[in-house]
């Protein structure tokens, strides 16, 4: 029994092997693509935000110390988006730093932060 085959993007019929879902390359890949799109448009605004956010950490911290206190206010001017990190470190008295890839940032009292570079070994 002969089964009419249709493309999965185009709505056209299929022509060869019996397992194939797509009547070619192209529309196989813009299938794909609009599976994807959603997530890869999300994933690209979070990518934004988090290279953002290093960028300015890594203005506000000095190289030649890589630690420094700044205020809040300094942070949210400059644009910082506290809702976006790579990852946490606790030390062992228990405060929190909050690290955007090489760049962390702890905060004190009065709103004010302090900004780190973590050193890889």
């Amino acid at each position: 029994m002969n089964e009419t085959r249709i493309c999965l993007y185009c709505d056209e019929k299929i022509n060869g092997r019996i397992d194939k879902k797509y009547c070619d390359d192209a529309c196989r890949s813009s299938y794909n693509n609009r599976q994807n799109s959603d997530a890869a448009a999300m994933m690209k605004k979070v990518n934004i935000v988090l290279r953002r956010n290093r960028r300015i950490l890594h203005e506000l911290t000095p190289e030649a110390t890589g630690k420094t206190k700044v205020t809040k206010k300094k942070l949210t001017d400059k644009g910082l988006n506290f809702d976006y990190i790579t990852s946490t470190y606790t030390t062992k008295a228990g405060a929190t730093y909050y690290f955007c890839y090489e760049y962390g940032y702890l905060q004190l009292e009065n709103d004010i932060f302090i900004l780190v570079k973590r050193i890889e070994n």
